[in-house]
């Protein structure tokens, strides 16, 4: 068996993070996690670009609990390629209170497709974030869509504000639900009324199909922790605009932080600052996740 060694400015995450002053809901789902390894029961990717420090089901379920969450949804993280053994055993171990999204190769077959819709994969994710992975053609992604539909599962798309532009016309096109990660990272020195994030706004708005998850102020923020008030804006307008498609997530154990490592009891209690009411809170905690991941088929 290989033996990883993290990257050496790896940031690890927080062992010890605050207990939240916010309590979610019950039934409240942390709906953008992942899970690293053990690298020697599952081993990295070769084509990685980068190898993190190993972040355990039992150490995401341990958090999940801490933070006062009921449910997880796990995402294939791109440092494990598309061998989702490590999400597939997270999945196993939850007794149901775990759902995922994997990623595949157009190669993949109808019977690795059914095993992980078995095991609770609902989705698959594209990355064209290219300094993590190097993009496919469109034609790639259309393959694997046309495979995952008939599953009645979804789209996850992780970019960056600057690529909306020139990826509109294929994100648009796309049949089935599609999450999009992070708020598809606004640059927040930029207005929040202003024409980058409005493209993105007009995106969810004319398009229903379009989710967004309101997660990662520790990446996107320029002001910095633990409040991290420069994100704040751009997540509440998404939460009070489209209040049906919005989820939220911790994205522990945080990959490729390089100026801090956020706590995730500090990350929770940012919740009601983007969703002020009760009602906003449960639609983005429980009622929205659990309909997309664990909804009727």
């Amino acid at each position: 068996m290989a033996d990883f060694q993290m990257d050496p400015n790896w940031l690890c995450w927080d062992p010890a993070p605050s207990t939240p002053r916010f309590t979610p809901p019950p039934g409240a789902v942390d709906a953008h996690c992942h899970v690293f390894g053990p690298g020697d029961v599952f081993p990295y990717a070769p084509e990685r670009k980068y190898t993190p420090c190993d972040a355990s089901k039992e150490q995401l379920f341990a958090l999940r609990d801490h933070l006062g969450f009921a449910r997880n949804v796990i995402v294939q993280a791109t440092c494990h390629g598309a061998d989702n053994r490590a999400l597939v055993d997270a999945l196993e171990a939850s007794e149901g209170r775990a759902r995922g999204v994997a990623t595949v190769r157009d190669t993949v077959t109808d019977e690795e497709l059914a095993a992980l819709d078995a095991a609770g994969v609902r989705g698959v994710r594209f990355n064209f974030v290219r300094r993590l992975v190097d993009p496919k053609p469109d034609a790639y992604y259309r393959a694997i869509i046309d495979r995952i539909a008939p599953l009645g599962w979804h789209v996850v798309i992780y970019f960056e504000a600057a690529d909306l532009e020139e990826r509109w016309d294929f994100f648009t096109s796309l049949p089935t639900t599609v999450v999009v990660d992070h708020m598809g990272r606004p640059d927040v020195t930029k207005p929040v009324d202003g024409p980058e994030f409005g493209r993105f706004v007009r995106l969810m708005a004319e398009h229903e199909n379009v989710w967004s998850k309101v997660s990662c102020p520790e990446r996107l923020s320029k002001s910095g922790p633990p409040s991290y008030d420069d994100v704040v804006p751009f997540a509440r307008t998404l939460v009070e605009r489209f209040p049906d498609r919005v989820l939220w997530g911790t994205d522990w154990p945080h990959p490729n932080m390089t100026s801090h490592m956020p706590d995730d009891g500090a990350l929770v209690d940012i919740i009601p600052r983007i969703a002020p009411s009760e009602d906003l809170q449960r639609r983005l905690l429980v009622d929205n996740p659990m309909r997309l991941y664990w909804g009727a088929r």
